[in-house]
């Protein structure tokens, strides 16, 4: 199911940025034109019906492995691992681990087909958008659509993280990475239905998990007010946006509608999957 997203200007990026190496100012006037938005996060059963119509595989599966977070595998399957990314040594390589066993290879998704499709690289979300006569967003688009009408507000629904005590996103609850309270009611991933939707109808468009864009990254933005901007011709990362359920704020605030990261466009991980936008609303959705 698509929205419509209406053309407008807004101010991208942010006079405050909170993770200063990630390039979030200068804010600048941007122009977008009007375009369609997926309102939810493609879900492990959106994904397997274009699995089954085209029979194909995940980058993750060619390769045999993917990063998950420590603290959602078996012992079992943690027992086995002893390589850990040095800078942030609770994600580990996990051979068996893909978009089908998002948590190892004794976990599947038949009790979270309404969750997001996890472990798809930025290789195949182009090729699951394109299945679907549909596109990345722009980082400029999902930023604005994040924004769902709001100026300058942190967060899609305003700058209080828990308005009235309201639970808004799936993020990290508790300190980071030892313990997740869960008080959101996930300490994993959410279905993409979950949480109030923002101004323009879209659910979890900040945490619950990463979103690719179609933008290469680059850190380095002129204030120069533009107008539907793809971002630079080249480069070796590409943009993803919104942050995921390990998101806190003592490590990674970045469910900030201006926060931005970054990965290799081969790059798979528990916590990284992706929505769809496009020009036009496809024909079977008419």
């Amino acid at each position: 199911m698509m929205v419509p997203i209406p053309a407008g200007v807004f101010t991208m990026g942010t006079d405050k940025p909170a993770i200063q190496q990630d390039g979030e100012w200068p804010p600048r006037k941007v122009h977008i034109n009007h375009f369609f938005m997926d309102r939810y996060e493609v879900s492990n059963g959106e994904f397997a019906k274009f699995v089954n119509a085209t029979g194909y595989l995940t980058e993750a599966e060619r390769f045999g492995d993917s990063f998950v977070f420590e603290g959602m595998l078996s012992e079992q399957v943690k027992a086995g691992i002893h390589q850990a990314v040095a800078d942030a040594p609770w994600w580990l390589p996990v051979k068996g681990a893909n978009w089908r066993h998002p948590d190892g290879p004794d976990s599947d998704i038949s009790e979270r087909m309404d969750h997001p499709v996890l472990h798809v690289s930025w290789n195949d979300a182009v090729a699951f958008c394109s299945w679907a006569g549909k596109r990345l967003p722009t980082e400029a688009e999902w930023e604005y659509s994040c924004r769902g009408g709001l100026e300058n507000r942190l967060f899609p629904w305003g700058n209080k993280l828990h308005p009235s005590g309201q639970h808004y996103a799936n993020i990290w609850q508790g300190e980071f990475p030892i313990s997740n309270t869960g008080e959101d009611g996930y300490k994993g991933t959410a279905p993409v239905t979950a949480f109030p939707p923002n101004g323009y109808g879209l659910y979890n468009i900040v945490g619950n998990a990463w979103e690719w864009t179609s933008d290469w990254w680059n850190v380095r933005h002129s204030a120069v007010e533009t107008s539907n901007p793809k971002g630079p011709s080249t480069g070796t990362d590409r943009v993803k946006k919104g942050g995921s359920y390990m998101c806190h704020k003592s490590y990674c605030y970045r469910y900030r509608c201006a926060a931005r990261s970054q990965n290799t466009p081969d790059s798979s991980a528990s916590n990284l999957g992706f929505r769809c936008a496009a020009d036009t609303l496809p024909d079977y959705l008419k």
